[in-house]
């Protein structure tokens, strides 16, 4: 009895909290209306610090701590609110609603595509699960690929973005604050990694592996397994395999696919040697162009944050009140800057919903670095 009691008292105090929480924002868009009339700005920092040492003042040393992480929500609340009213357009608003319109209703299924690598890279097998007839023309690095869109080679590039087992691929993330392009298509690939040889070399021959990073480290327990083994690492898994053929030494093996096997006449002598039998790398595939076809579910975006506490919370705070599910975080530091970081988000979203879009053009407006890269759907 005691505590339904209790818990009735707070349903009572919750009902006040809401009416006075629905009182406020009004007043909040009446003040809204008054700033895009004179023109003032949304943020009042200099309000906001004398209103958090009011409240946390009176709220005492208990409670101080829970009343300022209240009150900041409140305010994230209250300034995304009244953006909707100040902040009517913006040229993001534009660029999704012509890309809206101008995107046909199909993804095309023949294109000329960028990969990184030679033929039987997993990029290339990316692109053959993405595009039906895919022409593709191979370089040598990621950069490669990303000017080869950005200048029109190529329609699409396919990049490798992240493994389940193994992470980020670092370098492409790097390399997306220095080029303007867009998130079309998503595909995670299930990887599977053989060590392959010359006809007739077994296992215990081998004195050299050759690979990329990032395979060699969702492969990093069997090479540990392995004594006395040179590890060299390459730019693709397809180069290593293509390495390994043209090699004069008979000692040197790859960690590679089958398809590689199949295309550089080697042999497989190590089945399945990644960390986990589910292993999966996640490609995306990007355009020049913005291109929303229907159906885009996963939404990505880069943006810089101040350098002051709370400042994600308040940032994931906007996704969190429109129910927006976040799938990724990534934080890379900016160059030439002083501890700052640019903010890599992945989220379930549809830009057919007004409130996201709302969202996004506000970010735009507000954030010191904003790149929107695409609405896109994942397979």
């Amino acid at each position: 009895m005691i505590l339904r009691n209790l818990r009735d008292e707070i349903d009572n105090i919750d009902v006040k909290i809401v009416d006075l929480f629905t009182e406020r924002m009004k007043i909040s868009k009446e003040i809204a209306e008054e700033k895009k009339g004179s023109g003032t700005p949304i943020l009042n920092s200099k309000r906001e610090k004398e209103i958090l040492e009011k409240v946390s003042e009176r709220a005492g040393d208990t409670l101080d701590r829970y009343t300022r992480i209240l009150y900041n929500t409140i305010f994230d609340v209250s300034r995304s609110y009244q953006t909707r009213f100040v902040h009517t357009e913006s040229l993001l608003k534009d660029e999704i609603e012509k890309a809206i319109s101008n995107t046909p209703d199909i993804f095309p299924k023949k294109a000329v595509v960028a990969c990184q690598g030679v033929t039987g890279s997993y990029s290339q097998l990316a692109a053959e699960k993405i595009f039906d007839f895919p022409s593709i023309m191979y370089f040598n690095n990621f950069e490669s690929v990303f000017n080869a869109v950005d200048k029109g080679l190529c329609q699409y590039g396919i990049l490798p973005i992240e493994n389940s087992s193994y992470g980020s691929v670092g370098p492409v993330y790097d390399l997306m604050k220095n080029h303007h392009f867009y998130i079309t298509r998503s595909y995670k690939l299930r990887i599977a990694h053989k060590l392959l040889a010359k006809p007739g070399v077994k296992l215990e021959d081998i004195k050299e592996i050759v690979s990329h990073e990032q395979a060699l480290g969702q492969c990093a327990k069997f090479i540990e397994e392995q004594k006395n083994i040179k590890i060299t690492v390459c730019e693709n898994t397809a180069m290593a395999a293509e390495m390994v053929s043209k090699s004069q030494c008979s000692d040197i093996a790859a960690i590679s696919s089958r398809e590689c096997a199949e295309l550089y006449d080697l042999n497989v002598i190590a089945e399945d040697i990644q960390l986990s039998d589910n292993n999966y790398t996640r490609f995306i595939c990007i355009s020049k162009n913005l291109e929303l076809y229907p159906g885009a579910n996963k939404l990505s975006l880069m943006l810089s944050l101040p350098h002051r506490p709370m400042s994600l919370y308040n940032m994931i705070a906007k996704f969190s009140t429109l129910g927006l599910n976040l799938t990724k975080l990534e934080s890379r530091p900016i160059p030439g800057s002083d501890f700052e970081f640019m903010f890599y988000f992945d989220m379930e979203a549809s830009l057919c919903s007004p409130e996201v879009v709302s969202l996004l053009s506000e970010l735009s407006l507000q954030s010191e670095l904003f790149v929107f890269l695409g609405n896109y759907i994942e397979n």
